[in-house]
């Protein structure tokens, strides 16, 4: 009887390491994949692609290098904010797929399927995935705050053959469902909404709009909104 006792305690104690060394794996694969995740989010693997003014300068820059799907690629200064622009068949499309076409939770940053992609359209609408450390359109919360706004109002967008100027001049909060912001060229009012309800506001320099969107919180339908002015430059 103390023999089988015996051989039922080492079969628990065999049990019970095995069973922890799969959580200690678990774990492992989890800080694993995190690591990866923001990582890839980072975009340093894109930078190689990223353009040049001269390219535009001298006659244009080939954007089907990275992806066919590459319309742009969009800088905010002095954020992390730094990666190509694709534009997919649907606004699914690159929720989860990164600009070389494999599955990434970060997925893209990316057109609404319904604007030109030379963004000639009189607004145009920029969608990213929020992601902790200001990764991928993490930091546009923080635009937020007024100082911030203040101090991060200019960015780049370059196209195949021309570079824009962005001057942000609204940060808005506002439901998925709202078409003045959600419904690029198939509706009217957008800039009357936004100067309505925006939180921060200053006095727009032109009239070719554009937004950067990214969710509030994770699975919910609040969004953040930069919006800003697009002037050619090229």
């Amino acid at each position: 009887m103390l023999k089988v006792i015996g051989y039922i305690d080492r079969a628990t104690d065999i049990v019970l390491l095995l069973f922890f060394l799969i959580l200690v794996l678990i774990g492992g694969y989890t800080m694993y994949d995190t690591v990866l995740i923001y990582d890839l989010a980072g975009g340093d693997d894109l930078r190689s692609f990223k353009p040049l003014i001269t390219d535009v300068e001298n006659g244009g820059w080939d954007m089907s290098a990275l992806s066919p799907d590459v319309v742009a690629w969009l800088t905010v200064d002095g954020t992390n904010i730094d990666y190509p622009v694709l534009q997919g068949h649907d606004n699914n499309e690159y929720l989860n797929k990164d600009p070389f076409g494999g599955y990434s939770l970060s997925g893209s940053i990316f057109l609404d399927a319904r604007n030109a992609s030379d963004f000639s359209d009189p607004y145009s609408l920029i969608y990213g995935h929020h992601m902790e450390y200001g990764k991928m359109f993490g930091a546009l919360d923080d635009f937020l705050d007024e100082d911030y706004f203040e101090a991060h109002r200019t960015a780049t967008l370059i196209v195949s053959d021309r570079v824009y100027a962005i001057k942000f001049f609204a940060c808005i909060e506002a439901d998925s469902s709202v078409n003045e912001i959600f419904a690029p060229n198939e509706t009217q009012g957008t800039l009357s909404y936004v100067q309505k309800n925006a939180a921060i506001l200053r006095e727009p320099e032109g009239d070719k709009l554009i937004a950067l969107s990214t969710c509030k919180f994770p699975q919910t339908t609040e969004r953040i909104i930069v919006f800003g002015v697009l002037k050619d430059e090229q």
